[in-house]
């Protein structure tokens, strides 16, 4: 049962069961033998999970983790992004996947995925949880999404609004945003 004022769109079932899908299209198409690199903060719930259903999937993936801001303490990208906490794993000839929380103006993504491709990536995949259908401020599409995600403000599975909701094992979105 959502708290009050928070409608579900993806519930917990929903998202295990599309997880399970998603590792055994990423494993399809990249093999045992990656490295995940998971975007932190949003991405963490959704991260934990997909390496779970990868290891069903056959997959043994190396983790390491990327913090980048580009949004500060609001809710829309300020366009610039920097480095927060890098990545310790080497990155080159090695076949990385990018996960992240949500696809919406591609600064972030395409920030990271250009990083470690200037470090020597054989290749460089994409996975997020939410692929939102806006304009992107830069070129940037996934390889891998778990669900299309609708054009109103997400939270729950990661997903935070001023700190909050992160908890919540689905997506909802705030009534009346």
């Amino acid at each position: 049962m959502p708290p009050p004022g928070i409608s579900v769109l993806f519930d917990a079932g929903q998202i295990a069961a599309r997880l399970q899908e998603l590792a055994g299209e990423i494993a399809a198409a990249m093999g045992p033998d990656i490295l995940l690199v998971s975007i932190l903060k949003g991405s963490f719930v959704f991260s934990a999970d997909l390496i779970r259903a990868l290891y069903h999937a056959g997959m043994r993936p190396e983790v390491d983790f990327l913090t980048l801001s580009s949004y500060g303490a609001g809710t829309q990208s300020r366009g610039d992004v920097r480095i927060v906490r890098d990545v310790d794993d080497p990155v080159a000839g090695r076949q990385v996947l990018l996960v992240d929380d949500i696809l919406e103006s591609g600064r972030t993504l395409s920030f990271a995925r250009d990083l470690l491709q200037q470090r020597g990536a054989a290749a460089v995949k994409l996975a997020v949880f939410l692929d939102k259908p806006v304009p992107r401020a830069v070129p940037c599409e996934a390889d891998f999404r778990a669900f299309l995600c609708p054009e109103r403000f997400v939270i729950g599975y990661g997903l935070d609004h001023a700190h909050r909701y992160r908890e919540l094992p689905f997506v909802g979105a705030l009534d009346g945003m």
